[in-house]
């Protein structure tokens, strides 16, 4: 009951947060294919400082506080929850599950992807994924004293690959589990 109600709630407060947004933005005049476009932009460049920072100087106590900060998520939620209101559709959960054990399949998501909102939504879920994982791989390798420069570089594209290298780089080490050998 009270996770129903939460999840409930959640979602209200999202599609409140998309309607006041989609007002503000209405307001400029632009067009679904410029918001999509700016966002797909902006959102790139928004994660780059974190990156940057944690590649070029990883000791920094500054890189080490913009980090830990929970602003860039906090934005890029914000940013993924109006991006997600303006390319819902009523066929939204029919595209996602449309196999009879509701599961999603490849052509429905294929038929999804095919609206520039909905990839730009897709991409900011994955720049914000993608910034997380390379946070915790650059933590764990200050906190075990091991090089994460190219893990947390290939973290912004290749994410999965970022993280196997980084089981690579402490293994190789010998710092399998903080600092232990």
């Amino acid at each position: 009951m009270v996770f129903t109600c939460f999840v409930y709630y959640s979602i209200n407060i999202l599609v409140l947060l998309g309607r006041i947004l989609h007002r503000m933005v209405n307001l400029a005049g632009l067009a679904n294919s410029q918001i999509a476009a700016s966002a797909f932009t902006w959102g790139t460049v928004a994660v780059l400082p974190c990156y940057t920072f944690m590649v070029v100087a990883p000791q920094a106590n500054f890189t080490k506080k913009i980090v830990a900060s929970s602003i860039p998520y906090i934005a890029l939620g914000i940013l993924y929850a109006y991006l997600l209101y303006l390319s819902w559709t009523p066929d939204t959960i029919r595209y996602m599950f449309a196999s009879k054990y509701l599961l999603p399949e490849l052509p429905g998501i294929a038929k999804m992807f095919s609206s520039e909102m909905t990839l730009a939504s897709a991409w900011i879920h994955l720049l914000a994924v993608d910034l997380f994982a390379a946070r915790q791989v650059y933590f764990d390798g200050l906190q075990d004293n091991v090089e994460t420069r190219h893990s947390v570089s290939l973290c912004l594209l290749f994410c999965p690959i970022g993280i196997f290298t980084h089981f690579i780089t402490k293994a190789v080490s010998g710092k399998t589990e903080h600092g232990t050998r």
